[in-house]
Formats: C-alpha cells, sequence, structure tokens
C-alpha cells in the first residue's frame, strides 16, 4: 500500500502523519468534537440532568453547497468554506423524551433542539442492551419461572435483548422484548457454549422507563398458539460450533495469500478522520457513522494513470436499511421483524476484524470513533478492512489461429466491515474491479434465530435443526441507497427490455428481437421483469459517448427476490417501506437517507421510502436518488445450525457507454513470472487454420 499524498486534494498529508488542518465537510466527527458537542447539548439543561445519547454523528452539509465543493476540490480549485455541524438525538435518561438537535461546531452553538412526538423512538444501545439483559435475568418473577424447569445446579441462562417490534396493541412504550437460553449445563465452564441450541419458554419484558420487567411471556412451543406453564427440562446434547469442539480436517493444504511488494492502493489521511482512497483509477472518500457504517462519499473514476479527473460516478452510496421479518405469526413471535440498521446500528455492531481472520493479503485497517450513551468519544479500532483480491479471470481470447492467447486477471480492492447482532453476522463489502464496475456485498452467516418447540412437531413456519429447536423463516431485505452522479448530478432513470420481433418478411424466420428504452420520468417504485431482462440504467442523457453518440450510463444489476410476505396491512408492512419494490426512485431532499424512516424502533410507518416516492416527483434529468432492494428468502434448514454457511448476495453497478473500450485493457497480462502459480502441465492450444491473403493488385 502506498501513503503518496494525493496532490490534487488540499489539506490532506501521509498516512500516519499529523498535521492540523481544517476537518473536510465530509470527514466523521473527531473524538473532540463529540466531547464539545455533548458539552453543549448538556449546558441545555442544570447541571443536574442526566442525559442518554443515541447518536452523535456529523450532519452532512446541505447538498447544494456541497457539491460546488467537491467540484472545485476535484479540478485543483480554490474551495469555499462550509460549516460544521452535528446531528444529535438523546433522551433525558430514564423518560421517554426523545430529543434532536443540530450542533454549529463552526459557531460553537446549538441551532435547533426539538423533543419527538408519540411512537417515535430512539434505537438501542450497547450499555442499554446489557442493561435489559440484567434486568431481565435479575427479575424475581423471571427466577421464579426458571425455577420450574429444575435445570442443573450451575447453569447459567442467557437473555437475548430484542427490540419489542409493533403490532399496535400496548406498545407505545419503548420495550424490549427478551429470549431466555442456557448454556450447555453438562459444561458450566464454557462460556462460549452455543446457547441457542437450548432456547427456554420464558420471555420477558423490559421498560426502558422504569427499566423493569412490566410481563413475563410464555412462548408457545406447541403448533398451535396455545401455551404451557414451565415444566422440568429434559436437557438435549449440546450443538456447539467453537473449532475446538470439531474433529478437524487434516488434509487441507495452506493457501496464502502473499503480496510481496504491498497492495496497490493508496490511503490519504485527511485531518484526524477522513480518508480518501486510490486505486486502478478509482478515487472516494471513505466515511462510517453510527447507523449505516460505511459510507461512501464522491466515487469517481478517470483513465488518467496520473491525476484523478473530474469523471464523477456516484455522490454517495450506503446501505440504508434492511428488515429481516419472520414467519411464525404467534405471540409474540409476530412482532419480530429486526430492522438492525435503524434499531441498534451497522456502526455500533461491528467487529473488530484485527481479532480474526476476516481479511487476507496486505491490508489497512480503518478505526472510527463514535460516542457512548454519556456523549463521551468511543475509539472503536480497525472497523473497516480495505485490502485487494485476485477474482479470476478478468478477460481472454486465444487466436486459434496462432494459439497466442491474452489473458488478463481480475483484481479487486474490497472496502469491508462485519457486523454481530446478538446471533447473526453480516459481512458487507463495497467491491471495486478494474473495468469500472463496482458491486455491494453481504454475506450472512452467524446462528439462525432459535425457539423452543415439543418434541414430535412439525410446522410449516420453521424448520427443527436440533432436540427441541425451532429455527423460523425469515426473509432479509436489504436497501442501498445510491446517489447517482454520472458525470453531473443531473441523471435520469430508464429501463431497457428485450422483446421479440413480430413474424414478418422482414423477421422471415422469426428469431430477431431487439432493445427497448423506456424513461421513468416520476418517482416511485420499480420492478424487475426476467422474462424481458428488464435492467434499470442511470443516464446522463446530456453528455455523450464520443464513438456511439449514446449517453453515458450505469446499470444497476439487482439479483431478483421475494418481496416482503407480510400482508400490506400489516405493521411489518407498513414499516418496511422499501421491502416491496426491487428500486425506489424518488427526488432528492437533503435529509432522506433511511429507507425505512428515521427511527425504526417499534416505528408506524409513513416517514420512508415509500411515502417519499409518493410525492410523484419530477426525476427526469435532476438530481435523484435510488434505493435498490435485494434479498434472500431464508427457508431454513438444519445445515444452518449450529452456524450457517454464508449465504452470499449482491448489487453491481457497470457501466454502459461510459467508457470508449473496456477500461481493463491496459492492465498487464497475467503471467507465471508475476503470478508464481505452480505449473503442473502446460500445453498450448493450436488449431490449425486456413488463409487467404490479398495480393499486391487487392485480388
Amino acid at each position: 500500500m502506498s501513503t503518496e499524498q494525493v496532490s490534487s486534494i488540499p489539506g490532506v498529508d501521509l498516512v500516519g502523519v499529523a498535521k492540523h488542518v481544517s476537518s473536510h465537510p465530509l470527514s466523521p466527527l473527531t473524538s473532540a468534537e463529540i466531547s464539545n458537542v455533548s458539552k453543549l447539548v448538556q449546558s441545555l439543561y442544570p447541571r443536574n440532568a442526566n442525559l442518554q445519547y443515541k447518536s452523535i454523528t456529523l450532519q452532512e452539509p446541505e447538498k447544494a453547497h456541497l457539491v460546488p465543493f467537491l467540484n472545485a476540490e476535484r479540478n485543483g480549485l480554490k474551495t469555499s468554506t462550509i460549516e460544521r455541524r452535528a446531528f444529535v438525538a438523546y433522551y433525558i435518561r430514564n423518560t421517554d423524551k426523545l430529543h434532536e438537535a443540530i450542533i454549529n461546531l463552526s459557531r460553537q452553538k446549538v441551532e435547533s433542539n426539538v423533543r419527538l412526538g408519540p411512537n417515535t423512538h430512539g434505537p438501542g444501545d450497547a450499555e442499554e442492551i446489557l442493561l435489559a439483559e440484567k434486568i431481565a435475568l435479575q427479575d424475581e418473577g423471571v427466577q421464579a419461572e426458571i425455577a420450574k424447569l429444575q435445570l442443573p445446579e450451575g447453569t447459567s441462562v442467557i437473555s437475548d435483548p430484542w427490540i419489542y417490534g409493533s403490532d399496535g396493541i400496548n406498545d407505545e412504550q419503548r420495550m424490549y422484548q427478551c429470549f431466555l437460553y442456557m448454556r450447555d449445563p453438562n459444561n458450566p465452564l464454557n462460556l462460549d457454549s452455543n446457547h441457542y441450541a437450548f432456547p427456554l419458554t420464558i420471555s420477558p419484558v423490559v421498560d426502558t422507563v422504569k427499566w423493569k420487567v412490566i410481563r413475563i411471556d410464555l412462548l408457545p412451543s406447541g403448533s398451535d398458539h396455545s401455551i404451557k406453564e414451565p415444566r422440568p427440562l429434559k436437557i438435549q446434547p449440546p450443538n456447539e460450533y467453537d473449532p475446538a469442539y470439531q474433529q478437524l480436517r487434516t488434509d487441507l493444504k495452506p493457501l496464502n495469500v502473499v503480496q510481496p511488494e504491498g497492495a496497490s492502493f493508496k490511503i490519504t489521511q485527511v485531518g484526524d478522520t477522513g480518508r480518501v482512497v486510490g486505486w486502478q483509477k478509482w478515487f472516494f472518500r471513505v466515511g462510517f457513522n453510527q447507523r449505516e457504517g460505511v459510507v461512501l462519499h464522491d466515487v469517481c473514476v478517470s483513465l488518467d494513470e496520473v491525476r484523478y479527473d473530474n469523471r464523477s460516478i456516484f455522490y454517495r452510496m450506503s446501505l440504508s436499511d434492511m428488515v429481516i421479518p419472520y414467519a411464525d405469526p404467534r405471540h409474540p413471535f409476530h412482532k419480530k421483524a429486526a430492522f438492525d440498521l435503524g434499531d441498534a446500528g451497522a456502526g455500533l455492531m461491528a467487529n473488530n476484524l484485527k481479532l480474526g481472520c476476516d481479511c487476507l493479503g496486505s491490508i489497512h485497517y480503518l478505526d472510527a470513533v463514535l460516542n457512548t450513551d454519556k456523549g463521551e468519544p468511543w475509539h472503536m479500532e480497525n472497523v473497516v478492512c480495505i485490502h485487494e483480491q485476485d477474482a479470476g479471470i478478468g478477460w481472454k481470447h486465444t487466436n486459434y489461429r496462432t494459439g497466442k492467447a491474452a489473458i488478463v486477471r481480475s483484481r479487486e480492492l474490497v472496502v469491508q466491515s462485519i457486523i454481530t447482532v446478538a446471533n447473526y453476522e453480516y459481512i458487507m463489502a463495497f467491491i471495486f474491479n478494474q473495468a469500472g464496475e463496482i458491486k455491494y456485498e453481504v454475506r450472512a452467516t452467524g446462528i439462525v434465530s432459535t425457539q423452543p418447540v415439543d418434541a414430535g412437531v412439525e410446522v410449516p413456519w420453521g424448520t427443527i435443526v436440533h432436540p427441541g429447536v425451532l429455527a423460523a423463516h425469515h426473509q432479509h431485505i436489504f436497501s442501498l441507497r445510491v446517489d447517482p452522479a454520472i458525470d453531473g448530478n443531473s441523471n435520469r432513470l430508464i429501463y431497457e427490455e428485450a422483446h421479440p420481433m413480430p413474424r414478418s418478411d422482414f423477421n422471415l424466420h422469426g428469431v430477431g428481437y431487439t432493445v427497448e428504452e423506456t424513461l421513468i420520468d416520476r418517482s416511485g417504485g420499480f420492478d424487475i421483469n426476467t422474462d424481458h431482462n428488464r435492467t434499470f440504467k442511470i443516464q446522463n442523457s446530456s453528455v455523450r459517448n464520443p464513438v456511439n453518440g449514446k449517453p453515458v450510463a450505469y446499470k444497476i444489476h439487482a439479483p431478483p427476490f421475494q418481496k416482503m410476505l407480510a400482508d400490506p396491512d400489516s405493521f411489518h408492512f407498513k414499516r418496511a417501506e422499501f421491502a416491496n419494490h426491487n428500486i425506489y426512485a424518488t427526488k432528492y431532499r437533503d435529509g432522506e437517507l433511511y429507507a425505512g424512516g428515521k427511527y425504526t424502533n417499534q416505528s408506524r410507518g409513513g416517514d420512508g421510502v415509500r411515502s417519499w416516492a409518493n410525492r410523484k416527483d419530477d426525476i427526469k434529468d435532476t438530481d435523484l436518488v435510488l434505493f435498490v432492494q435485494f434479498g434472500l428468502q431464508h427457508a431454513t434448514r438444519i445445515e444452518d445450525f449450529p452456524v450457517m454457511p454464508c449465504e452470499i448476495i449482491h448489487v453491481a453497478f457497470k457501466p454502459v457507454n461510459f467508457f470508449d473500450k473496456n477500461p481493463a485493457l491496459d492492465v498487464p497480462p497475467s503471467s507465471q513470472e508475476f503470478n508464481r502459480s505452480t505449473l503442473l502441465e502446460a500445453e498450448g492450444h493450436h488449431q490449425p487454420s486456413v488463409e487467404t491473403k490479398v495480393g499486391e493488385k487487392g485480388e
């Protein structure tokens, strides 16, 4: 990895070298700024006021101000001054009083501070999730119910607090629904025991204002809604995922990823928290926040190997939202619909990637600074991993007449983070390649959410994965927010379809077909159609390809997925406003970042992307925003337990008439000297050929 300074970016310095510069408008808040913000908010209240901070994060500048700044910056021109602001969401602790504040850091003043209305609840945070666990397990009523199970002495009971969810029945206050498990009672010293193999039928509900258990639900474990009083529990064998408990394979040879000269990317530090990444004609900024985790800004590409020019592609990209609705219709499972980003946060749940073998090769890690519930800086190490990976053959052609092969291997740059949401892991990565393409990839792994089931019971909404253990079916639906800037911010959305030509004298044999484009001129929700190969493209109609005169564009490769199965009148459907279409297209408005709405905790719907799209704004040749949905229908299987093999899904963005030829033509050819593969056998492919030569007179 190189740490050369990018000369076209003002105010930057080498990685690891301190330099006092003003923060870039897109740089995440620093530790000092977070401390400053909490002090300014605290100053609004008496000294003894106890505030609980849910989020202290950068309030991104208005786009109308930031676009000229970025254009000037990319062209090496003088940039304007943009004031730094922070967004704060906080409670007066142990109350239901949720507030939002905007802090002007440049002027050291609170610009706004408002209390939000009913049915608006802030996300969970690390400290209160642990507190909910403690409250549930220490409650005398809960302990009395556990005693009825007659568990072996020394058994450890575990509580998994879930965001309560919504069903419209006495759910106005903010609560946690806790699901109880136990560790293997026959191995009590194993703190990493897979407690999801031992679900219990007891489920306390914790009030977050009074911080007490207000109800104890008993879980149905049969094939209907009926519940039973806890009774002595038959102890089943464990089902561990820890390699220490496996008989490991012995026939696997080492596979080393070695980059003897280091990696090919450059990372430039901008102030304390800003990072600029340059790799193989790509250039972009990496941000990180509590809710979205990794955010990319100002994604550009250039054919110039020395200096990145003005060819912008995306203004901003991030995972906007996700929902995991479960299939079990019985209380309290009917409320299980995890909005992991809005209910907790991808930044909050990010792993320290250096602790495990999460990335291979020459790796660069990025740290982040978030806030604690007390408004103090929280330094999170190694939450983003940047590395290169081999991606197989990029392009190849063998001239069968001469036997000469031209071959290039594809290399990718991966910007990756991993989040752990109690039982589940999501490995999330932006992946760039040398052909001008970007992928957003999600790998779902971890442990399926489990619940108790009686012996001999079989239900159609889940799979038994271990004796006494049911894994309910569920969906994973993700929403990627894409703010395009294809050679500028005036873009349009079209879709193209392939249709057969009618049989005619022209199409005599009935084999012809055409590809036709349709312009989308109003905001709304739209779907792919595999029967017609419907493909959506983002175009800039005012910039034309110099070779064929077509508008420059990027197309969206979004995989088909089953839309949300919950009834349109259900709370699941109303809350997950993004989950019923492949693509939502809206006209840009500042602040419209989250497809499911700003506050998803026990939400009611009505303030997310479906509502924005229903404005039916004109989105032709303007500043449009896309929300691209993709997902998995997880019909659980026994092979998903005790830990789930990765399920992989991705969305791709590919250039269409954006370049004048294959942009990967200049990638050095693959060779044995360069790749150092172990050659077992080699025999050239040379097919006999016949050719004729033109004579001097053109005969």
